[in-house]
């Protein structure tokens, strides 16, 4: 895929930094001395951590060149570093504290809406080794979007085998393979770990219309779909979108949009 848009993500950031907030209200640590934020996009999950854990070294990594230049340029103070999720080893971060040591654990790793972007087959695999990676007590923290049913998703895979551009989509595989539910994780992280806390949670993000459903997800889900194709296909492919979240979202009473967000969450303590 082409890179992130920052800005576009950022349009709704008091939305998507949420869940940052929400996660990072169960992660049960005082004092961490070191953090990373896995995925931190532009900083703003990176500044959630950065405000409840003031003394510690965090640090954020991301795949994203657009994203880093915009966190690093949010909060100057924290190092944050491009890499990819798949082949990241924490011995591989930088600190610019002068009391945190870079190839020590990792007390805390938090992971806002980044696993459902990696292969099925590794995501259970990535989290097994970076859990293990930790000593006893350090905590993975995680939430993802667990949205595939939804309306919004359900219309970008009916446009994409609606159109002209089917073929060439086809050949993509822009579908996403559902996050793994909350018995997958049990089952797969309980041996490593003395507790789980592990939930799902609905949000209910009021739109202005449905342009603005268009715009919320042109930066995340709708990506894969819109890469492939060329200038003219993107504009026409939005254009079919729309009309199916027209048809999909009853707009309420005020004419604004309710778009339901359902997220999954998990808090893991190494045992």
């Amino acid at each position: 895929m082409a890179d992130w848009n920052a800005s576009l993500y950022l349009r709704f950031e008091a939305e998507r930094t949420r869940p940052s907030h929400d996660l990072l209200a169960r992660v049960p640590l005082a004092s961490p001395k070191r953090i990373v934020d896995l995925g931190c996009g532009p900083g703003n999950s990176t500044a959630v951590l950065v405000e409840r854990y003031p003394r510690a070294a965090i640090e954020g990594m991301d795949s994203s060149p657009a994203m880093i230049d915009k966190a690093r340029k949010t909060l100057p103070g924290v190092p944050f570093q491009v890499a990819d999720l798949e082949s990241y080893r924490p011995s591989s971060s930088s600190s610019s504290s002068d009391t945190g040591d870079p190839s020590s654990t990792v007390d805390l790793f938090f992971s806002n809406a980044v696993f459902q972007w990696l292969p099925a087959s590794q995501r259970i695999p990535i989290l097994q080794s970076l859990i293990t990676s930790q000593s006893t007590g350090g905590v993975f923290a995680m939430q993802v979007p667990d949205n595939m049913d939804e309306p919004s998703h359900v219309a970008m895979r009916e446009t994409a085998m609606a159109g002209p551009w089917r073929q060439k989509l086809e050949a993509a595989n822009p579908v996403r393979d559902p996050v793994p539910s909350p018995r997958e994780l049990y089952e797969a992280l309980h041996p490593l770990c003395e507790r789980l806390d592990i939930w799902q949670t609905s949000y209910q993000h009021i739109l202005a219309d449905h342009q603005a459903v268009v715009e919320w997800v042109k930066s995340t889900g709708l990506r894969p779909f819109l890469d492939p194709l060329d200038e003219e296909e993107q504009k026409a492919f939005l254009h079919a979108y729309l009309g199916r979240l027209r048809e999909a979202y009853l707009p309420l009473g005020d004419g604004k949009i309710m778009l339901t967000f359902p997220r999954l969450f998990l808090v893991a303590i190494r045992k």
